[in-house]
């Protein structure tokens, strides 16, 4: 990875940290001062929205942290599943919260449940995204293994020579 794809990177995972925070201190304010007016329940939605940020912000900095094991070359360890790890859980997570904002929804979208019904195919996406990072997982565990084979053979090599 050069230096200008990280830089950008790592500005991109700032500006968005920085932006799921000010969401964040947003919503604890209006739970704090704003009081209900009864067309929504506005304070469900709020608290699931303090949880969705924090989701998110827990796979930036893995994402933070795994783009810093890919600068050293440290990726192909065990220590990397930690953070891809973190990377699965926060995307569940951020589907489950999805899922319950459907539900808070659900009962004002009587008249025209297609609304839930989209709603909750996008959190199935969403669950989506999580099995294609497991994927990729499962793909960075097999390059740990290979990398892991690759340095047994060297040093058998090594001896040899």
């Amino acid at each position: 990875m050069g230096k200008l794809t990280v830089s950008a990177l790592r500005a991109v995972l700032v500006v968005v940290l920085a932006g799921t925070v000010f969401v964040q201190a947003l919503m604890v304010w209006a739970l704090a001062t704003d009081p209900e007016d009864g067309s929504l329940p506005l304070t469900p939605l709020r608290v699931i929205t303090i949880l969705g940020m924090a989701s998110v912000q827990v796979a930036l900095v893995c994402v933070w942290r795994l783009v810093t094991m890919v600068r050293r070359g440290t990726v192909f360890s065990h220590a990397a599943f930690r953070y891809v790890d973190g990377v699965i859980g926060a995307i569940v997570a951020a589907a489950l919260v999805w899922f319950a904002v459907t539900v808070i929804n659900a009962p004002g979208q009587r008249d025209d449940p297609g609304v839930t019904v989209i709603m909750g195919g996008v959190g199935v996406a969403i669950l989506g995204v999580a099995l294609i990072v497991l994927v990729l997982r499962m793909l960075l565990a097999q390059a740990v293994t290979r990398d892991v084979e690759a340095a047994q053979m060297q040093a058998e090599l090594d001896e040899v020579i």
